[in-house]
């Protein structure tokens, strides 16, 4: 069950990866297209500091989540599925700021 778990886990990440690749193109173009406020917003910066701050947020919540079977058989296997969740929320989230405006 641990290994469907991580693989869960390792699939939801990719595609969390593969969404967080082009919003951050995206927001490079953004940036360089913007000429307001002196050369730009700076959407990358914000999008990098913003995915910078999620990574250990989501490593501690599921530490957090998984605690609940502390010592126990199941721990593993519920901060896997809480990786996989909070991944795939991260994903969509990461594709609804691929504005097209």
């Amino acid at each position: 069950m641990n290994q469907q778990a991580g693989a869960a886990y390792k699939q939801a990440d990719a595609q969390m990866t593969q969404a967080w690749r082009a919003l951050y193109a995206g927001m490079k173009k953004r940036d360089a297209a913007d000429t307001s406020r002196g050369g730009g917003f700076g959407y990358a910066a914000a999008a990098l500091a913003s995915q910078r701050a999620w990574l250990p947020f989501r490593d501690k919540q599921c530490v957090l989540e998984g605690a609940e079977f502390a010592g126990g058989s199941l721990q593993s296997m519920a901060q896997l599925q809480c990786l996989t969740k909070v991944t795939r929320a991260r994903t969509q989230q990461l594709k609804g700021m691929q504005w097209t405006k």
